[in-house]
């Protein structure tokens, strides 16, 4: 019997796209950020503060959010202001929902 999940080359790009994003996520302060972000922007000077971490482990956090296009920043002043990008979020639910229905 051949599965149909992963017998061509673009399923098989769908899988590796969708562990690449659960990888990113899978981190407990990473996914705590996307939680805080999901109905508002925040500094990252409070979010940091929300998280109960240091700065600079918080700034990791978000550029590896960043890279992945999860969440985009903007600058207000001297703060920057993060968001999460719901595009991008629905992409990858969209990506593992059709994998896994």
């Amino acid at each position: 019997m051949k599965l149909k999940c992963y017998n061509n080359k673009k399923s098989l790009i769908k899988i590796s796209q969708i562990v690449e994003f659960l990888k990113v996520i899978s981190e407990e302060n990473r996914l705590k950020i996307l939680c805080l972000l999901k109905k508002n922007e925040i500094c990252v000077c409070d979010i940091w503060r929300y998280l109960d971490l240091a700065q600079n482990l918080t700034s990791h956090h978000l550029k590896v959010l960043k890279d992945f296009d999860l969440v985009s920043s903007r600058k207000k002043g001297l703060k920057v202001i993060y968001s999460i990008n719901k595009n991008t979020i629905k992409k990858y639910s969209k990506l593992l929902n059709d994998y896994l229905n």
